[in-house]
């Protein structure tokens, strides 16, 4: 898969004098925006979508004071990815018990296989708002379509079409120019911290963390940094060649912090969205984005529904491959498997086949009896949940010398970084205890 590539086409060692700075930018984006766009999943729209729905602006804080933290996580995932050569399970089976090891990947499996299925049971609705037809042969014809994109391309045009269908979150900007929102408000609110305390907002408040800071987000990028050194054929694993350490770590920086600069942005235009036509019209259960896009046309008119629409199809089609390579990743890494879509099928049929499975699962469970709205939102929980234990692990791990060498964080990164940790820890343990209040 390395054949045909040449230095210059390295976004790391590339000059600015013989790629034009816009065309540079765009090879610099990648897992960071990659991962960062497909933070804002359908099951991400929709948990959006009825925060605002529940609490109007009053949440939109979350997403402002979370965005530094939010890139100091992923800008630590990406530089273990790049300095070790391995992903996140990969390192942990090498130096941490394999209990640890086996109840992270179980669990990171679980929740993207539930959030896969919703994301695909959003995007068979929101395509019968646009074509009126059967949901479940649209969730097939979904299904497949990101199996194909996955199995059939190479890693290059894969990557590419990820890139692309990151342009369908602008839906939400247009979205959000078309409705009224009070600005005023919504500034205030979005800047100082609000809190209820009842036994809604806390679950709710883990819910979008959860969504936004997410463990299948940190395997992924790691995971893709770990797949880059093996498909750019001039780069190394940074452990072993210390000087490409500065072009790397730039590179690195600059596409995470566009990239959740980019995922948070839009997360907020869709809260501010919902916040402006469902709360403010008594509207306060959203259960999924397909019934925010349809709930949207009477409240904002046609045009708005229709560009919110357009954006679940296109969000979906990024975040389901995001979602199953990141488990794939997980999973066979943590087994010893070949990994990576830079290989052959023939060269790693087992991750390909976790791939496959893992979506093909994802689509039964909308032939189940499962509520996948119902399991969607405990799924966003879970995340928040499983998040603290990995994220006090990924802590410890990028600060190890015997780890990441003279790559281990310090300063302000590792600062962030743990303080992340303690805010999702602090959410957790608030959410457990409101549980306990009256009702």
């Amino acid at each position: 898969m390395t054949q045909g590539f040449r230095e210059d086409q390295d976004p790391e060692i590339t000059d600015s004098a013989i790629m034009p700075p816009k065309a540079r930018l765009f090879k610099i984006l990648g897992p960071g925006l990659i991962t960062g766009a497909s933070d804002d999943d359908p099951s991400g729209i929709a948990t959006y979508s009825q925060a605002g729905a529940q609490f109007g602006y009053s949440l939109g804080w979350t997403l402002i004071y979370s965005l530094p933290l939010m890139i100091a996580i992923q800008m630590i995932s990406a530089r273990i990815g790049r300095t070790t050569g391995r992903g996140l399970a990969g390192i942990l089976r090498l130096y941490y018990p394999n209990w640890l090891l086996q109840g992270a990947v179980a669990l990171l499996l679980i929740a993207n296989t539930i959030n896969l299925g919703a994301d695909l049971g959003a995007m068979g609705d929101a395509l019968n708002l646009l074509l009126p037809g059967p949901v479940w042969l649209y969730v097939i014809f979904f299904g497949s379509l990101c199996i194909a994109m996955q199995v059939v391309f190479s890693y290059s045009r894969y990557v590419s079409i990820l890139k692309w269908l990151t342009i369908s979150l602008f839906a939400y900007i247009a979205t959000l120019a078309v409705v009224h929102v009070d600005w005023h408000v919504m500034a205030l609110q979005s800047f100082v911290p609000h809190f209820i305390w009842d036994e809604h907002f806390l679950p709710t408040v883990v819910a979008v963390f959860g969504t936004t800071i997410s463990p299948y987000l940190f395997f992924w990028q790691s995971s893709e940094e770990a797949e880059d050194v093996q498909h750019y054929p001039v780069r190394e694993k940074l452990l072993s060649a210390p000087e490409q350490g500065k072009s790397a770590l730039d590179r690195i920086e600059i596409d995470t912090a566009a990239g959740m600069s980019f995922s948070n942005t839009i997360a907020l235009a869709i809260m501010t969205t919902a916040a402006a036509t469902f709360y403010v019209s008594g509207v306060h259960d959203i259960e999924s984005s397909a019934q925010a896009a349809r709930a949207l046309e009477p409240l904002a008119g046609h045009f708005a529904a229709f560009i919110f629409t357009l954006g679940i199809l296109g969000t979906g089609l990024l975040a389901v491959p995001v979602l199953a390579g990141s488990a794939a990743y997980a999973v066979g890494e943590a087994l010893k498997w070949p990994v990576g879509f830079g290989r052959q099928v023939q060269e790693a049929k087992a991750f390909y086949a976790t791939v496959v499975l893992a979506t093909l699962v994802g689509m039964m469970i909308n032939f189940s009896q499962i509520n996948p709205i119902k399991a969607l939102y405990w799924s966003a929980v879970l995340n928040g949940v499983v998040a603290v234990p990995i994220m006090i692990v990924m802590m410890l791990m990028a600060a190890r010398k015997d780890i990441l060498g003279r790559f281990a964080i310090n300063g302000w990164l590792k600062f962030l970084g743990w303080v992340a940790t303690g805010l999702m820890i602090v959410c957790v343990a608030a959410m457990f205890a409101g549980f306990f209040l009256p009702s």
